[in-house]
């Protein structure tokens, strides 16, 4: 595999276009990626090499027949060949436990929200 080539990791996502010598990244490590694949929002950057990605949803309450906003928190793993802020909109995918939190990991970076 060349220096700047990123591996299949089976979903149709845009690779970087830097390359990296993370461990812990589905293009350019051994990560394997499996399961559940979602959008959300940066939340927070404050940890190394790590995010907190929001992900908003409605939840229906039959007896009001209304719906009600809920939002969920996912720490995710954030490979370095991909560069994100707070704010931006991200697809995570469900990945192998990589710590006691984490067991998602960035793939593709959208626009900022």
């Amino acid at each position: 595999m060349a220096e700047n080539e990123a591996r299949d990791i089976g979903v149709e996502v845009t690779p970087p276009k830097e390359s990296c010598d993370d461990d812990n990244c589905p293009f350019h490590g051994t990560l394997s990626v499996r399961g559940r694949v979602m959008r959300g929002e940066v939340e927070s950057t404050q940890m190394e090499k790590s995010v907190v990605v929001r992900k908003d949803h409605f939840n229906y309450i039959p007896k009001y027949e209304r719906y009600e906003k809920r939002k969920s928190h996912y720490p995710s793993h954030l490979p370095p060949c991909i560069d994100v802020e707070k704010g931006d909109e991200v697809k995570i995918m469900e990945c192998s436990p990589i710590s006691k939190s984490i067991s998602y990991v960035i793939i593709e970076k959208g626009e900022k929200i």
